[in-house]
């Protein structure tokens, strides 16, 4: 029997690569004999960078930068000599992972550390440059990665603004780099929202970065100011583009500033892994992620591998720390949970709930065998 083994990240809990091994403990305490292929997946946000190095072999380069309150930082990204392609996560430096709760103001935070990085790989020699969208702790339309790439932001008396959202609306023009790069950008995201209105980056997510209900009233209007400028300035509107509202805007800004391309995350990752061959030839194929609910219907990795699996008729089953609505696309979800837990017990526990109910689920498929 060969089986797929291909889950995304167990948020807060589990990288997708210790995720799928510990599916597969599970699985071979009951098939030790089954042919076992490990492919773990990211879908354009956090822990995408990881699959990208350990499918290509690149190596981590690490400089200095700041997060998203300016704060100076050490931050790392990905980067592949051969290819001269370097991918950067822009959690990295401006996730909300380096923030306490107590921190969080998105009127304030900015994408920032993201350009540096993305400048570095580009004084390196980058001539594509991934940049993976997913875990901000910034609403800022880009503005903030625009300035480290040497964009300035001027207001009414000519003075060059700090990038942050409370001061969009003072920005009256935006001046150009004096030298552009010659650098091929990608923006890799799992969401299509657009910058604004109900489905936007402000209505969506803005109150996990800590905005409250009037904060989230000041943060549209900025980000619609500067949709605004942007359309006078450059004559062209990415503020109804899909995934332009992804990661607090970020994706606006790559499209609107870098011309970049925004991709599907799970389909750039697929094409590498070679994953829809992986999944034809497979017996079983199991995917998970640490929730299963409404929103992992909307280009999420599991999701996708279920997709893929139906059209090569391959059952699919999938593992999550929650399960919550129904997914026609999976034979069977399967939450890790052998009790009441608190959330704090889950996670620290992850590993090895995964593993007990890899192996339950295995001695289920056994009897039917």
């Amino acid at each position: 029997m060969r089986i797929l083994i291909s889950p995304d990240k167990f948020k807060g809990s589990l990288d997708a690569a210790l995720a799928a091994q510990s599916i597969r403990d599970g699985f071979a305490a009951v098939f030790p004999h089954a042919e076992y292929d490990l492919s773990p997946i990211a879908d354009g946000g956090e822990g995408t960078g990881a699959i990208f190095m350990s499918s290509l072999g690149g190596e981590e380069v690490r400089t200095a930068a700041h997060d998203a309150l300016g704060r100076p930082i050490s931050a790392a990204y990905i980067w592949f000599p051969t290819r001269k392609l370097a991918v950067v996560e822009m959690s990295e430096a401006s996730g909300l992972w380096r923030l306490t709760a107590s921190e969080l103001n998105p009127l304030v935070a900015s994408t920032y550390g993201t350009g540096e990085l993305m400048a570095d790989a580009i004084a390196r020699g980058a001539e594509t440059l991934c940049v993976t969208l997913g875990g901000s702790a910034t609403n800022d339309a880009g503005i903030g990665m625009a300035a480290a790439l040497g964009w300035k932001f001027i207001d009414g008396t000519g003075n060059e603004m700090t990038p942050v959202p409370e001061n969009f609306g003072m920005i009256h023009r935006i001046v150009p780099p004096e030298t552009r790069w010659n650098c091929r950008v990608k923006a890799l995201s799992d969401v299509n929202n657009p910058l604004l209105g109900s489905r936007g980056a402000t209505r969506i997510y803005a109150a996990q970065k800590g905005a409250d209900a009037a904060q989230m009233e000041i943060l549209e209007e900025a980000l619609l100011h500067v949709a605004d400028l942007c359309q006078k300035h450059f004559g062209r509107d990415f503020r109804d583009a899909p995934g332009s509202g992804a990661t607090g805007g970020l994706g606006f800004g790559l499209l609107t500033f870098c011309d970049a391309t925004m991709e599907q995350g799970f389909e750039a990752v697929s094409e590498l892994l070679g994953l829809e061959g992986r999944i034809a030839r497979a017996d079983l194929v199991i995917t998970g992620e640490g929730r299963l609910d409404a929103q992992s219907l909307h280009g999420k990795g599991p999701a996708e591998v279920a997709r893929i699996a139906r059209r090569h008729n391959r059952p699919v089953i999938a593992f999550a720390g929650a399960v919550s609505g129904t997914f026609p696309d999976f034979d069977a979800c399967i939450p890790i949970a052998d009790g009441p837990l608190t959330l704090d017990e889950s996670r620290s526990r992850a590993a090895e709930l995964l593993r007990i109910a890899a192996e339950r689920a295995a001695h289920l498929i056994k009897i039917s065998l």
